[in-house]
């Protein structure tokens, strides 16, 4: 049995969900901070199309990405014409996939803790002849961090375990875009239940310690700042 164990998928998904959660870092930041201080009907707008992914079935998102991305698409021609690459069926697909179903967790998360600063801070920093830029790394990102560091969490875990939208998007090529999700559910398909249940053991046991091992992190960070 244990012989069929491939830990390809457990790599891989490990990869994948890191790279979103980097990707999702460095784009939801910034959205989660205009969002945080506009309140047109643009952001409004922005606003509605950041939750969506929480709300729609994993397929029907994926579907959107297919569509949005395949090798039919405008984009996909695109890449695959002028720079010879291709999305859909591959690793990068997958990221692309988990850093979608995750970002709203991370800006919703980020959102809240900017709403959290006091403003008198900000106005402060400002006399003191301060860019937004210079309060915005200095003040804001060091006030909100608690905030931050829980949504990057969240966002992790939810990439670690998509299934639905990589499914569609990435497919199921062993050692290739094969996650550790898409793995639990072939190894099912196939009729190997006790193959199934180990991956199910491990994927819960990895899960879990990487949960505890952040949230003891949080913690520990939490009394150095107290």
């Amino acid at each position: 049995m244990f012989e069929e164990i491939n830990l390809f998928p457990l790599f891989l998904s490990f990869r994948v969900a890191l790279t979103a959660t980097l990707f999702t870092f460095i784009i939801g930041i910034p959205i989660a901070y205009f969002l945080n201080r506009s309140n047109g009907k643009l952001a409004d707008i922005i606003d509605t199309l950041i939750t969506l992914p929480i709300v729609l079935p994993p397929t029907v998102l994926g579907y959107y990405l297919l569509v949005l991305l395949g090798r039919q698409s405008s984009i996909g021609k695109f890449l695959e014409d002028r720079f010879d690459i291709t999305i859909v069926f591959t690793p990068t697909g997958a990221v692309i996939a988990a850093l979608i179903v995750s970002i709203p967790y991370l800006i919703k998360s980020a959102r809240a803790a900017f709403a959290g600063i006091d403003p008198t801070l900000l106005n402060a920093a400002r006399v003191l002849g301060r860019t937004e830029l210079n309060i915005f790394l200095t003040v804001i990102i060091p006030l909100a961090w608690r905030g931050i560091a829980a949504g990057m969490t969240l966002a992790f875990a939810r990439a670690l375990g998509d299934f639905g939208a990589t499914l569609m998007v990435a497919g199921s090529i062993p050692n290739v875009t094969m996650t550790m999700p898409i793995a639990i559910y072939d190894a099912l398909l196939a009729g190997n239940r006790d193959l199934a249940k180990i991956l199910v053991i491990i994927m819960t046991s990895v899960s879990v310690s990487v949960l505890y091992v952040i949230n003891r992190l949080e913690k520990r960070m939490n009394k150095g700042n107290g």
